[in-house]
């Protein structure tokens, strides 16, 4: 089953970003290799498509666990959660319908 996974950042989380970013890419880059990512992305703080300093808000991942558990056990040991970038993440099962 899909879960999506919700982060809500710190404020002026940019910096914690950038300094655990390729560890973050390669753990979704695992999954995409995998076949069980449907999507994933950050949230930009201002409406551009690079923020630049305003930096992001947060991240949506929506991929796909054996578990609910699985899937928070997973998202609890990002390195965004690591960094102290994230202040908030929550995990739902989440059905795909449309495309």
């Amino acid at each position: 089953m899909y879960y999506a996974i919700n982060a809500t950042d710190v404020e002026d989380s940019l910096d914690k970003r950038l300094g655990a970013r390729r560890a973050h890419i390669a753990r979704l880059q695992e999954l995409k290799d995998e076949g069980r990512l449907l999507l994933a992305g950050p949230y930009p703080t201002v409406d551009a498509e690079d923020p630049g300093e305003a930096g992001y808000s947060g991240s949506l991942i929506v991929a796909e666990f054996d578990s609910l558990e699985e899937a928070q056990t997973w998202a609890q040991a990002d390195p965004y959660v690591g960094a102290g970038a994230y202040s908030n993440v929550s995990v739902k099962p989440f059905r795909k319908v449309l495309p």
